[in-house]
């Protein structure tokens, strides 16, 4: 993750929502790894791993991993915007894995990994661009930026036994290999966000 991550100051954020949850859905790489990073912050309220940003109705694991149906893996979070903002969430998703590689992630590979902020709402959309401006601005990477802002689309739940994964097959090995280091790089990182 690198040092010098720019955020966004009060300014540029402007005022959250006032109240009651809202939705915030990201791809980046594999969703088991996704899934685990954005549930243990606080004000996070719920994620849901699932498929989104394809042409097909209901897909289904195998038609991801393909790339026939055309969704990326992707979690869908409900958060609390009073414990944790929009623009909180988008350091995380874009300190938490590569914005640079196309359609891979590690050795996850496919249109299925690609990375992708899908926007809920105009403020959303202005945050993102926003945000993505001032990484490129900083030159934070040391290749461009390749996150696509999108509109948010049907949202499909994966399979259940891809919900809560990391939490309930910490000790298989890709657990350990993957995903692992990814809790240690953000109890380093976003110690003061980390649920207890």
């Amino acid at each position: 993750m690198p040092e010098n991550f720019p955020v966004l100051n009060s300014a540029e954020i402007g005022t959250e929502p006032e109240s009651g949850p809202q939705l915030a859905t990201f791809a980046n790489g594999c969703f088991w790894c996704t899934e685990a990073v954005f549930q243990r912050l606080k004000g996070v309220e719920k994620v849901v791993s699932g498929y989104t940003g394809g042409a097909r109705p209901n897909p289904t694991y195998e038609q991801v991993c393909t790339g026939v149906s055309g969704h990326a893996e992707g979690i869908q979070i409900t958060y609390d915007p009073a414990v944790i903002g929009y623009a909180e969430l988008l350091e995380v998703f874009w300190r938490s894995h590569d914005p640079t590689t196309k359609n891979r992630q590690g050795n996850d590979s496919g249109t299925q990994y690609r990375s992708s902020i899908f926007y809920h709402n105009e403020r959303q959309k202005q945050l993102a661009e926003m945000y993505l401006q001032k990484i490129d601005a900083a030159q934070v990477f040391k290749a461009p930026v390749v996150t696509e802002i999108v509109p948010a689309a049907t949202f499909y739940p994966a399979e259940r036994y891809h919900q809560n994964y990391f939490n309930d097959n910490g000790s298989q090995g890709y657990c350990r290999a993957v995903i692992q280091p990814k809790m240690d790089k953000l109890k380093n990182v976003f110690a003061e966000k980390l649920k207890e």
